[in-house]
């Protein structure tokens, strides 16, 4: 089967070959080096929307990571802050599972948590006026990562929505974003998924067949 430069000729999986995935994973061709900027548009349609909240969702999320970073808080943290609710627009009815999705292989377990649980800890300040249980967070108590998912609520989530607060532009978070986001961490089709055939089949055995 012939291959041009850079493009696989295959019309089915089946009948790929090796050179054609070495064409179709080569880091330069690949979408990794563009998810940075998707990500930054995909946020920037927030600044359009308000919800009927005080500020836009943009202002919230970046309020957010600017309370999270003048607290101290590392590169991975911030980022997560400003990108828990990036899935408002696209995934209205679950956005945090979005969020938590996309940041998944860049971040550490507990930051990753904390992303995808956050509306459920953030309910506790409203979930009442809506005729919901406020305290279905503590579904949870006893998680490793509750302390950090209701700390996150409390400190940065539920307080961002002042329109009067001096909140840093996105400019000043992209170089982080671009960090954090450059290569993932985690990931199915990383490199050290790549072992001998029976220590992957133990690595992907269902939990209950795991012995």
């Amino acid at each position: 089967m012939a291959h041009t430069a850079n493009k696989a000729t295959f019309r089915t999986f089946a009948e790929s070959t090796a050179e054609d995935w070495r064409i179709i994973v080569d880091p330069a061709s690949g979408l990794q080096p563009s998810f940075p900027d998707r990500v930054l548009a995909q946020l920037r349609q927030l600044a359009a929307d308000t919800g009927g909240l005080p500020v836009t969702r943009l202002e919230h999320s970046l309020q957010t990571a600017t309370r999270a970073h003048r607290a101290g808080r590392d590169e991975d943290y911030v980022i997560c802050a400003l990108l828990h609710d990036i899935g408002d627009l696209l995934c209205p009815s679950n956005h945090a599972d979005m969020a938590a999705a996309m940041l998944r292989p860049y971040v550490s377990e507990e930051n990753h948590w904390i992303v995808a649980h956050h509306t459920v800890f953030q309910g506790y300040y409203y979930f009442h006026h809506l005729g919901l249980y406020r305290d279905m967070r503590e579904a949870y108590r006893g998680h490793p990562h509750f302390a950090a998912a209701e700390e996150f609520c409390r400190l940065f989530d539920q307080t961002s929505f002042d329109p009067d607060f001096d909140t840093m532009p996105l400019e000043a978070f992209e170089p982080m974003l671009r960090r954090v986001l450059d290569q993932p961490k985690r990931s199915l089709f990383m490199p050290e998924t790549r072992q001998a055939p029976e220590a992957r089949q133990r690595r992907f055995r269902a939990p209950w067949k795991r012995g």
